[in-house]
């Protein structure tokens, strides 16, 4: 959602587009399936559909110094067709010309040029710096309604009206004058006679400026601007205009002075406004990662899809049961139903991160862990707080564990410390605190018959305690940063991985290791969840990769590619249908889990 115009509601009115990552989403809007155009090697910085619908190209980020790809995607066959590469850095915009023969597009601040592409030839046809020096960098491209020949460019301070001359391959710059206003230029929208285009600004006014002689009609609002500035707009056929703001506001408005007629908030700064067909129904996408539908004609939003816009640290399904899953992040927990994908509760605790989550056997509540040293738990049907017990760890709370009578709480800490913690109907006591550790304990898992436990931490250790008599039974060493722990469901073995990125094999009766396994070529191993009956087991990490393994062969069945980011915690669902993988970027990805038999 943080991508200006990153939601693009396609000509044929049945998909929606957006970035997610490095991937770029097409769901339909009916059946919510999803399919996705991979091929960027970082993450999507913009995106744009031509006005037939038969192409669409995505522009990404990359290193400082390296060139950004743009590529040209087919829409029905969702297929690459060509890579473009001239933009160092990052590719700030991109727009097709109406008749869908030329492609513009515009390099980030360390690029500065804007570039004319061949969308036939897929080859540039010329360049030049977007701006002036006198001016900031320019950030916003958009094309002429009618004219393959002229586009526009805008940014801090400038606005340009461009023309192509194909003869000579040049494209010559026209300076608009806006007199004394100085403005930082956020969106802009070209009316579709090509007679006027409006520019939207960081000040909150909105500037309207004649094409044929480049000089600026008017701007208004004059007294009472659009707070946070306007982020998005969009063109009706009535003539009237719909403005998204920084505030979450989306408003109709008549007029040259643009009069407010109806107006509704939504969550989070509009980063897109896209309409659908003629405008009868449009959608708005906003940076805190939602996207409304909206009705012209009663102008009242519709949430259609919601996710975490922060890095989401932990998922868990109750026990026994795939149809709904908890995920945790900052600012707040989610619950999920499995099968349509759709977000049934949120509990919201502002301006804290939770580490960890965990459904206690008996489904009555979601205990979690969070950055603030406070344990919370909520009801999983309608999110109240039940308890809280403050102070649980100096250093913020970083791992959690329920026993299986969901009766005793263990909890890990960022200073090390191990605790126990009884829960009664209205009370809850610290029974112990076992203190070996002297870093952030990562994972904790519980023996089924509540009488062991195993935690693992960054000191470089991995121990498993006795929670009956409280003493420690067996420590493993070994040279990383321990991050995930499992037990074989006969539980006379442990599974453990980490920064090494091998996964190691342990014995508990003696804390003798078995064998190490290579888990990953590149990053870290995050997470790791083993099948009921331990035969098979799934990691994930730093390499964006979902691999399932065979418990005893050691050995890499199947491999998911869909990640754009970390992967930092993954389940397979307790009936085998699932294996749902969550990550740094905010995604939570749902795979099918592969028919083994």
């Amino acid at each position: 959602g943080h991508i200006v115009c990153g939601l693009i509601c396609h000509p044929d009115k049945e998909h929606i587009l957006y970035p997610l990552g490095c991937t770029v989403v097409i769901q339909e809007l009916d059946s919510k399936k999803q399919t996705f155009l991979r091929g960027h090697t970082d993450n999507v910085s913009c995106i744009v559909v031509s006005k037939d619908g038969v192409y669409v190209a995505s522009g990404q980020v990359t290193f400082m110094g390296f060139k950004a790809d743009i590529i040209l995607w087919d829409f029905q066959k969702e297929e690459l067709l060509a890579r473009l590469s001239l933009h160092k850095g990052n590719v700030e915009d991109l727009a097709f010309s109406p008749n869908s023969r030329y492609l513009v597009s515009l390099g980030g601040q360390d690029d500065g040029s804007v570039v004319v592409w061949d969308v036939a030839k897929r080859e540039g046809v010329c360049g030049s710096p977007a701006s002036p020096r006198s001016t900031g960098n320019a950030t916003v491209v958009v094309c002429s309604s009618c004219r393959d020949e002229m586009f526009v460019t805008a940014g801090n301070g400038t606005i340009r009206v461009w023309e192509l001359d194909l003869a000579n391959r040049k494209i010559r710059p026209t300076e608009c004058q806006i007199g004394k206003v100085k403005r930082l230029m956020m969106c802009v929208r070209m009316a579709d006679d090509d007679n006027v285009f409006y520019v939207g600004t960081s000040s909150g006014d909105i500037l309207r400026v004649n094409t044929h002689n480049k000089v600026m009609i008017e701007y208004g609002p004059q007294k009472k601007k659009f707070s946070s500035g306007v982020t998005a707009l969009l063109l009706l056929k009535t003539g009237d205009l719909i403005v998204g703001t920084g505030g979450g506001v989306v408003a109709l408005c008549k007029g040259s002075n643009y009069k407010i007629m109806k107006q509704i908030q939504v969550h989070g700064a509009v980063t897109s406004l896209t309409r659908r067909g003629q405008g009868h129904q449009f959608f708005v996408g906003t940076n805190e990662c939602q996207i409304y539908r909206i009705n012209y004609t009663d102008f009242k939003e519709e949430l259609i899809a919601a996710c975490h816009n922060e890095a989401v640290h932990d998922i868990v399904f109750p026990f026994g049961s795939s149809k709904v899953f908890a995920t945790c992040s900052k600012n707040d927990i989610r619950v999920w139903h499995t099968p349509d994908n759709r977000e049934l509760l949120r509990i919201i605790v502002p301006n804290m991160t939770c580490h960890a989550i965990e459904i206690t056997r008996d489904g009555r509540s979601i205990v979690s862990a969070w950055n603030d040293g406070k344990i919370r738990a909520f009801t999983p049907e309608t999110g109240r707080l039940m308890y809280m017990i403050n102070h649980a760890h100096s250093l913020g709370v970083t791992a959690i564990a329920a026993t299986s009578d969901s009766k005793r709480i263990i909890s890990g800490g960022g200073e090390g410390q191990v605790r126990i913690w009884e829960i009664g109907e209205r009370t809850h006591k610290l029974v112990e605190v076992l203190k070996e550790h002297v870093c952030a304990v990562s994972c904790i898992k519980i023996k089924k018959n509540d009488q062991e436990c195993v935690t693992t931490s960054l000191d470089r250790t991995c121990i498993v305690w006795d929670i009956v008599r409280f003493v420690r039974k067996q420590m493993f060493l070994a040279n990383t940063l321990f991050k995930c722990v499992c037990y074989h469901p006969e539980e006379y073995q442990i599974i453990t991985s980490g920064t090494d990125r091998k996964v190691a094999y342990w014995e508990v009766f003696d804390g003798s290791p078995i064998r190490e396994v290579e888990g990953s070529v590149s990053g870290t191993i995050n997470g790791m969840d083993i099948t009921s009956d331990g035969v098979h087991f799934v990691t994930g990490g730093d390499d964006h990769l979902v691999k399932l393994w065979n418990y005893d062969e050691g050995a890499v069945t199947h491999v998911g590619v869909g990640h754009s980011g970390n992967i930092t915690r993954l389940k397979i669902c307790p009936e085998k249908k699932y294996i749902v993988s969550v990550s740094a970027d905010g995604a939570i990805l749902l795979w099918k889990y592969p028919d083994l038999q």
